[in-house]
């Protein structure tokens, strides 16, 4: 029978097992605060939004190419010799100055620079969706680091408190052997028990402080006091339904359609290079004399025809190379359609493992705490033996810890399942911070503007603003 997994798992929260828990700071954070200063602090986000920002000026340096081009030159040129003659020997000199101006606008070229606009559009939107699924991967690594800076944080609790409970049973060891009720072999494996419970609070003490760690590399500072998320993440239990969300919205999975249609248009731009382009060519020149007479002042206006006749079988290779890569990105995209897919199939299975795993868990601690209680007191009775003990603890602490880890890997999966799907962002999760628009900047270059123009000074406001962020 299929139901919502969500409504079908319920998780009260990361509750201790035990009354301690170490706190990092008196300020309450939530899992919504760390994403959302993961979302804000991200260099990785601030990098490929650069990449975004470079993608769309490709758009602007394509769309240049059916602008007029206009450009100057300019000399000074001094000229001396010698000349001999039959009547006799002179030596000219002169210093002209030549500034030139030519222009150029091309008029037709079999829709080559228009193909070039629309492969680079069609790059933009493929660079959009790798931002999102860079986006999906700083979140869900703030909800790893979040989720474990708990689970580490519970461990130590768990495990103080083993220590002070181990430290009373070999108090009682020690107090018994004196009465003659244990051996010394009794207080010896209660001290050998206690050495190990050190031990293993160290190493959970180190556990944690590599998760704080890594939550500040995530998250961008150090965690609060980190409150217990209180429900999971709404989804849906139709693992088929999820994949066919995933094919549909995945960033992987639009980025490299867009990669095949980009594949598709640049077929179109090798082929259109292989024929003539017709450019309105104009040119000014002046000339002057320094210090003469000369003068020189000349023009010219004109359409030129050009077109390639033999450059040693290039432009066939490119054609055929522009195929070889529109092939090779079909085949990206097959292979992306399957391994988004599977991801689903994969993330599913380890929510509900890890379901599994916390309702064991769950009733792991019941029975080992039932156990551990009847062994001690049958222990106060003399039925069982110190190490009896300490064994019954031991578990109640494995299963405890057990419990814990579960009910984090939980929480970390059903995350898990968003990102598989493509829902693991910062608009769908709702975090209420300022998201970066895309299309905001590409609006304002696409038409490549210069920089003296309206458009241009608005461009070079946002520009100053990038760059106090």
């Amino acid at each position: 029978m299929k139901r919502d997994i969500s409504k079908g798992f319920q998780v009260a929260g990361l509750a201790l097992v035990v009354g301690l828990s170490l706190s990092f700071s008196a300020r309450a954070e939530t899992l919504a605060d760390a994403l959302a200063s993961a979302y804000e602090h991200s260099g990785l986000l601030q990098q490929n939004r650069a990449l975004l920002r470079a993608a769309d000026e490709d758009v602007a340096i394509a769309v240049s190419g059916l602008r007029p081009i206009i450009s100057w030159t300019s000399d000074v040129t001094r000229s001396f010799g010698r000349n001999r003659n039959s009547t006799g020997s002179t030596s000219p000199e002169s210093t002209d100055v030549n500034l030139g101006i030519t222009g150029q606008l091309l008029l037709y070229d079999f829709g080559r620079t228009r193909l070039q606009i629309e492969s680079q559009k069609e790059l933009v939107l493929a660079t959009r969706q790798g931002l999102i699924s860079v986006e999906q991967q700083v979140l869900f690594r703030a909800v790893q680091a979040y989720m474990n800076v708990r689970r580490n944080t519970e461990v130590v609790a768990i495990r103080q408190n083993n220590l002070r409970l181990l430290g009373e049973e070999l108090r009682a060891a020690k107090d018994r052997f004196e009465v003659g009720e244990v051996t010394r072999t009794d207080v010896a494996q209660a001290e050998a028990r206690l050495a190990n419970a050190r031990s293993g609070l160290a190493l959970a003490q180190g556990d944690l402080t590599q998760a704080v760690e890594e939550f500040r590399a995530a998250i961008g500072r150090r965690p609060g006091n980190l409150i217990p998320p209180s429900r999971l993440p709404r989804l849906s239990g139709d693992v088929e339904a999820a994949k066919g969300v995933a094919v549909r919205r995945h960033p992987d999975m639009l980025q490299a359609q867009h990669n095949v249609a980009v594949a598709d248009l640049n077929i179109a731009v090798a082929k259109a290079a292989t024929r003539p382009t017709v450019n309105l060519a104009a040119r000014l020149n002046a000339g002057e004399e320094i210090g003469g007479s000369n003068y020189s002042r000349n023009g010219t206006v004109g359409v030129e025809i050009s077109g390639p006749i033999y450059q040693g079988g290039r432009l066939s290779a490119a054609t055929r190379q522009a195929m070889a890569q529109r092939d090779a990105q079909r085949g990206a995209l097959h292979e992306v359609r399957h391994t988004v897919k599977q991801n689903v199939g994969n993330a599913y299975a380890n929510l509900r493992a890890a379901q599994a795993a916390a309702i064991a868990g769950e009733e792991g601690v019941r029975a080992a705490t039932v156990a551990f209680r009847g062994v001690r007191e049958e222990a106060k009775l003399g039925a069982r033996t110190t190490l009896d003990v300490l064994d019954t603890e031991q578990e109640l602490l494995d299963a405890r810890a057990n419990l814990i880890s579960a009910q984090v890997d939980v929480y970390i999966a059903a995350y898990g399942v968003l990102a598989a799907t493509g829902e693991l962002t910062a608009k769908d999760l709702n975090l209420g911070v300022k998201t970066y628009d895309p299309t905001a900047y590409y609006n304002l270059v696409k038409d490549a503007p210069v920089n003296n123009s309206k458009q241009g000074k608005k461009l070079d406001k946002v520009l100053r603003a990038l760059g106090k962020n």
